[in-house]
């Protein structure tokens, strides 16, 4: 045995500030990021919004090139990656297209609460009705915060009669709904809930492994032992110790805080515009989705003018907006993608409206963009486009599936859709009963049952046969 240097070339993903910059970015809606973009302006002298640039100068992503370049540290023309996705970022946003037209009514935000979410990702998801029940019971138990305070037991009970649940089939439910979005939701305390946020990171993020024994162990203890107590406490160094508790600061204890109820008369703002050209939909981002910041074009002579310590901080501030660029850089580039993904699969849903919805899924976009399930997810969440057929939430593009005679499938929504005008069409006199329709459903080519039929038409506010009668 004796010791000997060894070198080796690799590549490995870790975790930047700036990659959780990046992450963030994209899951804001346009609001919410016009007010990050207004903070920045704020608080960093190296940024001014693109329309105070001077007459004749150009703006946008040549002033962020120009801007990395000048830096000289290299590290200006680095791809962004996702996390565990392995997706290169490069070129621009693509195209704007300005929407200030249309009828504000149009633009009415829709309520979407943590429950709103979390119920969609789960109707999304390949479950039976049983486990589908479970974990509506679950997410109902949710806090705002996004966690489960309730025993599995006292779920149990909210299920019976109807379903006769042991804690263990709960459990491999709720560790289901544990793996949506937000990173984090469905935890019975804070160690798990930042433990289920660091499965998200990849593997080779610094701190990592450190950080899950502290999350599962001496968390609580962590405020009176300090960062040297919790070292001696794990047989640690200390400086392994501080850096698994700096990337634990960075995660959201109360991750169900992301998603709030939106005020029923706050507007939307569309993040992209849909439209029809030739015969083909095209996608372009909203002119005022995204505010446009540019690196103020006098930097080299303020760092110039300043002294050492002035200049080094502007630096530090360059660099800061360099990455915020970049970031917004790859926000637009991924919404982008998924919008024209969303036109590729729901053409018919934009042409024909809610029955030729088909059903699709974040893992098939996921998959067919190379991307993971909850960047889809943050893609899409509080995004809202505008198209011919009005303002919509992205959401409302994904819809799950039944199978049909034919061999194919059939979206839930499509399927509201036709009970919908069968019920617009019936005799007042006579309306369809529940089972009358699910037999127009079957000799349709889609069967479902009875109790499905009811079932859709209570989520839309449909009234009973017998109290829906009416004379003429």
């Amino acid at each position: 045995m004796k010791a000997r240097l060894q070198t080796s070339l690799g590549q490995q993903l870790v975790m930047t500030p700036q990659l959780r910059q990046a992450i963030r970015l994209l899951q804001m809606s346009s609001t919410e990021l016009e007010l990050e973009l207004a903070e920045a302006v704020e608080s960093n002298p190296l940024l001014e919004w693109a329309d105070e640039a001077a007459p004749g100068e150009p703006a946008g992503e040549a002033d962020a090139s120009a801007a990395a370049a000048d830096a000289g540290d290299g590290r200006a023309d680095e791809g962004m990656e996702w996390p565990g996705e392995g997706e290169q970022w490069s070129g621009g946003q693509g195209g704007s297209f300005d929407d200030n037209d249309g009828d504000a009514s149009e633009r009415v935000a829709e309520a979407d609460t943590l429950a709103d979410h979390l119920l969609w990702q789960l109707h999304l998801s390949h479950l039976g009705a049983r486990d589908r029940a479970i974990g509506v019971a679950l997410i109902d138990a949710l806090d705002e915060d996004g966690y489960l305070r309730e025993p599995l037991a006292s779920i149990a009970e909210t299920l019976r009669p109807d379903i006769a649940a042991g804690e263990d089939e709960i459990l491999t439910v709720l560790h289901r709904i544990q793996r949506f979005d937000p990173a984090g939701v469905g935890a019975r305390g804070l160690g798990e809930c930042l433990a289920l946020q660091l499965d998200t990171l990849p593997a080779a993020t610094p701190g990592l492994c450190l950080a899950r024994q502290i999350a599962a162990g001496p968390l609580e203890r962590l405020p009176r032992a300090g960062i040297p107590g919790i070292a001696a406490e794990l047989r640690q160094p200390a400086e392994a110790v501080e850096q698994a508790v700096q990337l634990l600061r960075t995660l959201d204890p109360r991750p169900g805080r992301q998603l709030g109820e939106v005020s029923p008369d706050t507007y939307v703002v569309p993040d992209c515009v849909v439209w029809r050209q030739r015969g083909v939909w095209k996608a372009a981002l909203a002119s005022h989705a995204g505010p446009r910041v540019v690196i103020h074009r006098g930097y080299e002579q303020l760092i110039r003018r300043c002294g050492d310590a002035d200049a080094s901080y502007l630096r530090g501030q360059l660099q800061e907006a360099r990455w915020l660029l970049k970031g917004l850089e790859a926000r637009g580039e991924t919404l982008l993608r998924v919008v024209n993904s969303l036109l590729h699969h729901q053409a018919g849903f934009l042409e024909f409206g809610a029955q030729a919805l088909r059903p699709l899924t974040l893992r098939e976009i996921a998959a067919e963009l190379d991307l993971h399930e909850s960047t889809i997810s943050r893609t899409i969440a509080r995004k809202h486009v505008r198209t011919p057929r009005g303002t919509l939430p992205l959401r409302a593009f994904f819809a799950s599936g039944i199978d049909t005679d034919g061999g194919g499938e059939a979206s839930s929504t499509a399927i509201q859709s036709m009970i919908r005008r069968l019920i617009e069409a019936e005799n007042p006199r006579k309306p369809l009963s529940d089972a009358k329709l699910a037999d127009m459903l079957k000799s349709s080519g889609i069967p479902v049952a009875r109790r499905t039929v009811a079932k859709y038409r209570e989520a839309m506010n449909i009234s009973a046969s017998h109290e829906r009668v009416r004379l003429v």
